[in-house]
């Protein structure tokens, strides 16, 4: 703390009992030491802040070196997920290219073969011209009209009864 000798302190303490006295003396030197201690507290209590201080400027770099690395980390992972984001859909309009690519076969496939045959949402336009062409109407015997694209499994159709429909037995319970 300060240098002063052993024997600067026996001088600073014979000049001060000649001129205390030796009544005073002792509690004089009571205050002083209560001073000197309170004087070190202070000193201690003062390089503990400062010490704190520090601590906590080099934690707040810490921190906000920790924060910076957290921002750019989520910049990163943002950036990463929205490409994987956008290859999802670039390859999902790619499948459905691709879908729409494999079902042009199957489209074209249908048209060849009901090409003669007219759908349902085409039919109330074409039925009054059909009806016009066709005076007299078909008999309910008569054989469908036979279509060239598609295949005939029995060139030879059996005779149809008029007089009693057949009707299917039910299946009797075994018991």
């Amino acid at each position: 703390m300060l240098d002063i000798s052993f024997g600067e302190f026996v001088l600073i303490g014979v000049v001060a009992l000649v001129v205390l006295g030796p009544e005073r003396l002792p509690a004089v030197a009571r205050t002083v030491g209560a001073l000197v201690a309170r004087a070190q507290r202070f000193v201690a209590t003062m390089k503990a802040d400062i010490q704190h201080q520090a601590n906590l400027q080099g934690l707040d770099s810490i921190r906000q070196d920790l924060q910076d690395a957290a921002h750019s980390f989520r910049g990163q992972l943002e950036s990463e997920v929205q490409q994987v984001r956008d290859a999802l859909d670039h390859h999902s309009a790619e499948a459905r290219n691709l879908a729409e690519q494999a079902a042009e076969p199957f489209h074209e496939a249908e048209r060849t073969i009901h090409g003669g045959i007219v759908p349902e949402d085409a039919a109330p336009a074409t039925e009054a011209a059909s009806t016009a062409e066709s005076a007299a109407p078909e008999p309910a015997d008569a054989p469908p009209p036979r279509d060239e694209n598609q295949l005939d499994l029995f060139d030879d159709m059996p005779p149809r009864s008029s007089a009693a429909p057949k009707t299917e037995t039910p299946p009797q319970a075994h018991q």
